[in-house]
């Protein structure tokens, strides 16, 4: 039997006697250049789109020049889609802080310096947020790092895909020096701490 759905101001209403899958989740997430942190996002199970681009600030200033600046609020930052049945928040929290960027470096991360590159997460649920405050926690707890982690905690307002141009930027540019130097590592510690999350 056919899935019978309703659809009323773009949210789907399940008829009686129909099943229906999870819905996919949104986190937005900031910890320097998008390029890597896009890459490192992209082969996870479960995480069905990332894409890169802006949060923090508004829409006439989402524009990759005038971000750089450094003066528009804007973090350079990723949209993670991703099904909770097959990935949780946590896991998506543990290559965040843990493979993607180093969450101690303030307005910076490795060679870019500025407050585009901060660590900060968009959370879209109150249930993220409260997750990532244990998460947090946790890591100073157990001294994973020997800095402060800086990463901030804000609702996402708005998100604003970058330009064409760098969406999938490691893919389309492998031999880049700044991606082989800064990003292609991150890859490689991706599949040495967590293999398990990794699609085939």
């Amino acid at each position: 039997m056919k899935r019978a759905i309703a659809l009323i101001f773009g949210l789907s209403l399940l008829l009686p006697g129909t099943a229906s899958a999870a819905p996919l989740q949104h986190v937005v997430l900031a910890g320097g250049c998008f390029w890597g942190m896009q890459a490192v996002f992209e082969p996870l199970k479960g995480v069905t789109k990332v894409v890169a681009g802006y949060s923090g600030g508004s829409a006439l200033t989402a524009h990759y020049d005038i971000v750089s600046t450094g003066m528009t609020g804007h973090a350079e930052s990723v949209d993670v889609a991703y099904d909770p049945a097959k990935i949780s928040f946590k896991q998506l929290l543990d290559v965040y802080f843990l493979v993607a960027h180093d969450p101690t470096e303030l307005n910076r991360q490795g060679p870019d310096d500025g407050s585009q590159y901060r660590s900060e997460i968009y959370y879209t649920t109150p249930q993220q947020r409260d997750d990532a405050q244990t998460y947090i926690k946790h890591l100073a707890s157990v001294k994973v790092y020997s800095g402060t982690i800086v990463t901030k905690l804000e609702p996402l307002r708005a998100f604003y895909a970058a330009e064409a141009y760098h969406q999938d930027f490691m893919a389309h540019n492998p031999d880049n020096p700044y991606i082989v130097y800064n990003d292609k590592p991150k890859l490689v510690a991706l599949r040495h701490r967590f293999p398990q999350l990794l699609r085939n």
